[in-house]
């Protein structure tokens, strides 16, 4: 088999079938040249569709043995998209020796970016969706608040009554169990007694009003002077006259 002939055939080949893509880089000492390929939906500059470059380079005895492939400018392709590829079309050469199978190659790189673009999309969409069920989650506990239970709410009166100074004032009177606390030592533990008195003192600026008909019968009250102990008879306005 003449190497150089079937390489000088297939290039000839290639630049039949994909023709204005094929861009030979070298001919000597052996064919170097560049195919680009992309899949479904793919635009450029944007996040849509997978792209890159098939560089391939004939060595001495191909097609008998493998040429070499490089995988360049990949647009849009995840962690170890490049490394799964290579394997990929590692494996159609191993099918394919002995036969020109650049147009092989290139069919094959093809189908797998289409296919792992499916992939891509599938979890791209999978993603936007738990991202919106979670969203919509949080919105309705916004509304709805969290829901009690025994847990939720001795946690929330413990963080209240530490906030409100109970918790506090309880480690004190604990401290003195066993002991009858005096009207003063009440007092002097627990200051909430005191602002009692001052809210009513403050409150004791208001105007009393007095209802003056609750007397306006007294007269008529039969009082015995010995149920009356301060009683003076020499008082007694009836005597006088």
């Amino acid at each position: 088999m003449d190497h150089k002939v079937e390489q000088h055939d297939e290039i000839e080949a290639l630049d039949s079938i994909y023709c204005g893509e094929l861009e030979i880089l070298e001919k000597q000492p052996y064919y170097h040249f560049v195919l680009p390929i992309k899949s479904e939906e793919y635009e450029p500059d944007t996040d849509n569709g997978l792209a890159c470059n098939l560089d391939f380079t004939y060595t001495e005895k191909y097609p008998e043995e493998p040429l070499i492939v490089k995988i360049e400018d990949a647009e849009n392709f995840e962690d170890g998209d490049i490394e799964k590829l290579n394997q990929h079309l590692a494996e159609q050469m191993e099918e394919n020796l002995g036969m020109a199978m650049v147009f092989t190659l290139v069919s094959a790189a093809q189908e797998w970016l289409n296919v792992q673009w499916d992939k891509i999309k599938f979890n791209r969409e999978d993603i936007r969706t738990k991202k919106l069920i979670a969203d919509e989650e949080a919105e309705r506990q916004r509304f709805e608040g969290t829901r009690v239970n025994v847990e939720t709410f001795m946690t929330w009166k413990e963080k209240f009554d530490e906030e409100m100074g109970h918790t506090r004032r309880r480690e004190e009177l604990a401290a003195l169990q066993g002991k009858k606390l005096t009207g003063k030592e009440l007092f002097m533990t627990d200051k909430s007694l005191d602002q009692s008195d001052l809210k009513f003192l403050d409150e004791g600026d208001a105007p009393v009003k007095v209802d003056e008909s609750l007397f306006q019968n007294l007269g008529d009250l039969d009082i015995n002077e010995d149920d009356d102990p301060d009683y003076d008879p020499m008082n007694d306005s009836d005597d006088s006259d």
